[in-house]
């Protein structure tokens, strides 16, 4: 069993409990899904960089990555309805408790000047989005095989409606948030 699935059955999931005053261990927040996904944006020569970008999220992730396509055309952007945009996987059970356990203790910690992540990046229901500006970050990528730096986005979604108690399962599970500014 994955270290930090073992720590949030035995230890947060208990704590969270008796800190918003929950009826039992299963109404407490817990990890439903993480969404990797990344957009490839270069006209020439897309088919390769698709490729390469492909390959480097299965590296990442240990899924195959799921195309995205556009829905619909938009002249702005150069995009026609139909065309694959990039790639996405989901990550559920013991790859999402893996995937996060390396988030949290490897690759964050890789990135430069690191303050911390985002407080603010939880949607209304709980869910927190995270953009990392290069995928050079993980440890898997091997810096000479790369075309291109790209960003990645990556969602992680609770079982809570509730920022606050999302928050603190994030928080408890060891995630790096930024420390709190003291208004003086």
């Amino acid at each position: 069993m994955n270290r930090l699935k073992q720590k949030y059955q035995q230890v947060i999931a208990p704590q969270l409990v008796k800190e918003f005053d929950l009826k039992n261990a299963l109404s407490a927040g817990k990890l439903q899904k993480i969404v990797v996904s990344t957009r490839v944006s270069e006209e020439q020569h897309k088919a390769e960089a698709l490729k390469n970008v492909e390959e480097q999220l299965k590296v990442i992730t240990g899924l195959k990555p799921k195309t995205t396509i556009a829905r619909k055309s938009e002249a702005g952007f150069k995009i026609r309805q139909g065309e694959p945009l990039g790639f996405m996987v989901t990550l559920r059970g013991d790859y999402m408790w893996e995937f996060l356990d390396k988030l949290v203790s490897i690759v964050l910690a890789r990135m430069k000047d690191f303050q911390g992540i985002s407080r603010k990046a939880f949607d209304q229901s709980g869910n927190y989005n995270l953009g990392l500006p290069e995928q050079i970050i993980f440890p898997e990528i091997v810096y000479d095989n790369i075309d291109k730096v790209r960003g990645l986005q990556i969602t992680i979604v609770t079982s809570v409606n509730d920022k606050e108690q999302s928050f603190r399962l994030l928080e408890l599970l060891g995630m790096p948030f930024e420390k709190k500014e003291n208004s003086n």
